[in-house]
């Protein structure tokens, strides 16, 4: 029988929650205070902690860092007022496994619950046989203290199943983020589905999350079709540029998060499902919150723990690295013999501000293994470098100011890759690691 502990300092919550879970089938013990759930937990072991936020003795978050020690096999859910949500977030990130607000809804809190359950099953099954990784755990280049932060998050993230947010511009790494941590976490033998917000039609977005039911609307097939939160069972769900999803669609994403559950496009009965959720965005949540285009208790429930990717030009000792590394790649992918970048070569991948990030040097380290004749890799194998380089260094001469300059470099880079793909603007966007509607807008700005 699952052993659950309460810690509420109001006894009727005690009461009341107590007579719910028993009737579910849990042996459920409930204490006033946190000192007393911190000395019990000390002489029995409980599977779930429910803890209250604010309590006499020992409140709600010193209580979390004191299990983590004491009892790290326990998995906590922190039970606060919305008003104090930015604080039950910060107790997920010392270890709490989930937090509900208050008033409790009791179907919220029983799916809370068996989730926490099969959460410590999970762990306790990985422990105890040898693991498979549904995918090969990513390499990621960088010796800069500011990726080694990122390691270090990916680390102690990974085995917990704590919802994350990697926040970046395009083209930083993202996926290979989330593909790390899902390699080294407790679910690496499940599924890992990867999905793509902003590429799928907004229409088709809720039926490709969440799947359909025969006949659900004219011109659906005439069977059932499971969605990607059904195929990540189990596993992770990987959501990029979660910040171009509808208010509709956050609002079901949301009862995911908190639930655990919800039904196929044209279907009632609800689906549980057991999956961890990373996202991705290289747009400002915060803003859009501040604007009402995005809902605040799905922002503090995505939040949880931010990866944040830096940008290729502020970890510039990273870039011979990465060089080397895709030199290598790209000769042995087209059967070369192994090529050497010039100094001149270098120098100018050095002083480049690659506005496309990693994705963007790798599609020049490609293009230049190709053109080059030689085992050398010159500054003419990389005309786009070479152009753009020339380019600044005229028209700051020519316009003296920094701001001028830096927008007719980017109107002359975006110029060039809509030349370079015979105006198609999906294929100039992922050329330069950008949106399609930030090329969209930027078109419009510059009048191209």
């Amino acid at each position: 029988m699952t052993n659950i502990l309460i810690a509420e300092d109001d006894r009727h919550t005690i009461e009341g929650l107590t007579e719910i879970l028993s009737d579910e089938g849990y042996d459920v013990t409930g204490v006033t205070n946190g000192k007393q759930a911190f000395d019990m937990a000390q002489d029995k072991q409980f599977d779930v902690l429910l803890t209250d936020m604010k309590m006499p003795r020992l409140n709600g978050l010193d209580l979390i860092k004191k299990m983590q020690s004491a009892s790290p096999e326990t998995q906590i859910i922190m039970m606060t007022a919305f008003a104090t949500v930015e604080t039950a977030v910060k107790a997920m990130r010392d270890g709490a496994f989930s937090y509900l607000t208050k008033p409790i809804d009791v179907e919220e809190l029983l799916a809370a619950i068996q989730s926490a359950i099969k959460e410590k099953q999970l762990k306790i099954r990985s422990e105890e046989k040898p693991r498979n990784a549904s995918i090969s755990e990513p390499v990621i280049i960088g010796t800069s203290e500011k990726v080694q932060r990122v390691f270090q998050l990916i680390d102690k993230v990974a085995k917990a199943n704590t919802t994350v947010l990697i926040r970046g511009e395009s083209g930083t790494g993202k996926e290979l983020v989330a593909k790390a941590i899902h390699a080294r976490s407790y679910r690496c033998d499940q599924p890992f589905i990867d999905v793509s917000c902003a590429s799928i039609p907004d229409n088709l977005l809720e039926s490709e999350l969440f799947g359909t039911e025969k006949g659900a609307y004219t011109g659906a097939l005439n069977t059932t079709r499971k969605g990607y939160f059904e195929r990540a069972d189990g596993g992770t769900i990987f959501l990029d540029e979660i910040g171009e999803i509808s208010g509709a669609l956050q609002v079901k994403l949301l009862r995911v998060l908190q639930e655990r559950r919800f039904e196929r496009l044209g279907g009632t009965a609800p689906l549980k499902v057991d999956v961890r959720v990373i996202t991705a965005t290289n747009s400002n949540l915060e803003e859009a919150v501040q604007a009402g285009r995005y809902r605040k208790d799905l922002y503090y429930r995505l939040n949880v723990i931010p990866i944040n990717m830096p940008p290729l030009r502020d970890r510039r000792d990273d870039i011979p690295l990465l060089l080397e590394h895709f030199i290598e790649k790209h000769t042995q992918e087209n059967g070369m013999d192994l090529k050497v970048l010039s100094d001149k070569a270098l120098d100018l991948c050095m002083k480049y501000e690659w506005p496309g990030n990693i994705r963007e040097l790798e599609n020049a380290v490609e293009s230049a293994v190709v053109l080059s004749d030689d085992e050398r890799i010159l500054p003419e194998h990389l005309p786009n470098l070479t152009q753009f380089m020339s380019t600044s260094i005229l028209q700051v001469d020519q316009l003296g100011t920094l701001a001028d300059t830096k927008g007719q470099a980017e109107k002359l880079v975006i110029q060039r890759a809509l030349e370079d793909t015979g105006g198609n603007r999906t294929r100039a966007a992922e050329a330069l690691g950008v949106t399609v509607r930030t090329i969209q807008y930027k078109i419009k700005k510059y009048g191209l």
